[in-house]
């Protein structure tokens, strides 16, 4: 199998990796949106799981990480329900990790157990350990391959950084002891900057927060009056909206109608709607200064600022205005 990815290039894949590719749980992926509800109100934004999961397994290939945990790295989304992070929202759930908490009631009903097993690999041993996978998870402030990928492959795809500039800060990547940091300080501002980019500019724009809000909403309703269930959730995105546009309850098309494209939305301090308040995501990454690894803030004030900044948002969450839906 040769895979062209527009960010890491192109890769020759087979064995365990090819076969978990064409199994249906990572299929799957290709119809839960990376956005959430974000595609329904801006057909623009329409990354998938799919793409990340094959990206981040790319990236720590790229740097040299073991097979192990470039399936490791292929699998950490397999879990997530239709509309990603919509869910979390759905469930109150502030930690926005409800896949991971399901994570072993859907692989052990997959065939992901038997594909890794025909190759000699215990499935336990690499989707329940995270701590093994240190070029995949880190906690932030760090740098990591998930948190990098989706970065990156979001900020192209949404056409606010370059390709060249995508490439430059892979250039800048260095692995010591297994761990992923940047060998210059310039890379390190660019990345702050284009991390908050998206989980604050893109996570927190208005639309996007109306788009979670109200599919949120809709979700909860149709939970609670069993038009779907919590299984249904394992499908796709568009399986479960198929479901809702088919029910016949009332207020379920009326919250319907509202998610579509024409929704104009602000931001507006005063005069809001919808307050909403994500995860707080920050990142500070550790560059190579000198013989020391070094935490950009520490060397940058213009890092520093941006982190300030970012947790304020963050804190005070997004207020929005609808002016007409």
């Amino acid at each position: 199998m040769i895979i062209s990815d527009p960010i890491y290039g192109e890769f020759i894949i087979d064995g365990v990796l090819e076969q978990l590719i064409q199994s249906q749980p990572i299929q799957r992926l290709k119809g839960i949106h990376q956005g959430g509800a974000s595609y329904l109100v801006n057909p623009e934004w329409n990354v998938t799981r799919y793409e990340h999961s094959l990206g981040v397994m790319l990236l720590i290939k790229k740097l040299g990480g073991s097979l192990e945990e470039q399936v490791a790295g292929l699998l950490h989304d397999v879990s997530h329900t239709a509309f990603s992070h919509v869910i979390d929202f759905v469930f109150d759930n502030h930690a926005e990790d409800y896949h991971e908490k399901i994570v072993h009631e859907v692989v052990e009903k997959s065939e992901v157990p038997g594909i890794l097993e025909q190759f000699g690999y215990d499935y336990k041993e690499i989707l329940f350990n995270d701590s093994k996978w240190t070029l995949l998870e880190q906690a932030a402030p760090e740098l990591c391959a998930d948190r990098v990928d989706y970065t990156l492959r979001d900020m192209y795809r949404y056409r606010q950084i370059s390709l060249e500039e995508a490439r430059q800060f892979l250039d800048a990547l260095i692995v010591v002891n297994g761990k992923m940091y940047l060998n210059r300080l310039e890379n390190a501002e660019w990345f702050v900057q284009t991390y908050y980019k998206e989980v604050i500019d893109f996570f927190m724009d208005p639309l996007n927060i109306y788009g979670y809000h109200m599919l949120a909403d809709t979700l909860k309703l149709a939970l609670e009056k069993k038009i779907i269930r919590l299984s249904d959730l394992l499908g796709t995105d568009e399986e479960v909206l198929a479901i809702l546009r088919s029910s016949n309850d009332q207020h379920i098309q009326e919250l319907m109608q509202q998610i579509h494209y024409d929704i104009e939305v602000r931001e507006d301090l005063n005069d809001f709607d919808i307050h909403r308040k994500n995860k707080v995501r920050l990142i500070d990454p550790a560059v190579l200064f000198g013989d020391e690894l070094v935490r950009a803030s520490t060397l940058s004030p213009r890092v520093k600022r941006m982190g300030d900044k970012a947790l304020f948002k963050a804190t005070e969450g997004m207020r929005v205005k609808i002016i007409s839906n």
